[in-house]
């Protein structure tokens, strides 16, 4: 049952990935539906892959990388349709549905089997810690994804090139304002993740901080972020400057998700 709902989201992310490019290049009212449909049953099928994988595992199935993965790829789905319907950017999906499809695929590639819990995993800490984590981790992906749009979009104006794209696009303004809202809702989850990760290691390792890996480029990806958001709330950053740091810090983040997982070994380190 698990892996057929998995297998549906898969497919599903896949046509929605597809019909969002051609909504992106075509536009096309009906296109447009058809992709959001297409994402929306795409994330209910994923929704309740997840549910159906934690009634089976019996824990919160964010602890290895296939699960992560998928997990990162439904929290980013979600916080696309919740913003997109709010701001009325559709076309934002032509950026972010690659992404969650590229997420799944990855998370595809590991192995996919329920195998019990390491005794520091046991713990109540378990979902609040990641779970708030990785809903950070989505709005993250999305300020990244609108941060491409910015860039493309000035490109375009500043070139005085107003192609296909730039008639698809949303302004400049709209996608500020969602790269802010999304650094705003973003920051405050990365940062109750980090100090309930602290808790979480303090009654299972003894120690709230031990400069592992982890801990270390976690730390790292705050203080980008925080910077990012002390800029424009004190110094007025926005536009190209706010884009670039929110697509930098994304790329930083993605290391300490992956990166360290893969190659740098610690007490975090997961497959």
């Amino acid at each position: 049952m698990s892996e057929s709902l998995y297998l549906a989201a898969l497919a599903l992310y896949s046509a929605a990935t597809v019909l969002y490019l051609v909504f992106l290049l075509r536009s096309g009212a009906l296109v447009g539906k058809a992709a959001g449909w297409a994402l929306t049953a795409g994330f209910a099928a994923h929704f309740l892959f997840t549910v159906s994988r934690y009634l089976e595992a019996g824990y919160t199935p964010i602890t290895n990388m296939h699960e992560s993965l998928s997990f990162f790829s439904l929290a980013t789905v979600g916080a696309f349709l919740a913003l997109a319907r709010k701001y009325r950017a559709a076309v934002l999906g032509s950026f972010v549905t690659p992404l969650a499809l590229a997420l799944m695929l990855a998370s595809a590639s590991f192995p996919s089997g329920i195998v019990p819990l390491n005794p520091a995993l046991k713990s109540a800490w378990l979902g609040i810690h990641t779970i708030i984590a990785f809903g950070g981790y989505a709005a993250f992906a999305v300020a990244c994804c609108a941060g491409i749009m910015y860039l493309l979009q000035d490109r375009y104006l500043k070139k005085k090139k107003l192609g296909v794209l730039y008639r698809r696009l949303p302004s400049l303004d709209t996608l500020d304002e969602i790269n802010y809202r999304c650094l705003s809702l973003g920051f405050p989850m990365l940062t109750i993740a980090i100090i309930s990760g602290a808790i979480w290691a303090e009654s299972a390792w003894g120690a709230y901080w031990s400069w592992d890996p982890k801990e270390t480029w976690s730390l790292i990806t705050w203080f980008i972020y925080a910077a990012l958001l002390h800029g424009r709330l004190t110094t007025g950053w926005r536009g190209r400057k706010a884009a670039i740091l929110a697509i930098a810090g994304f790329v930083v983040l993605l290391f300490t998700f992956i990166g360290v997982n893969l190659w740098l070994p610690g007490l975090h380190s997961y497959r």
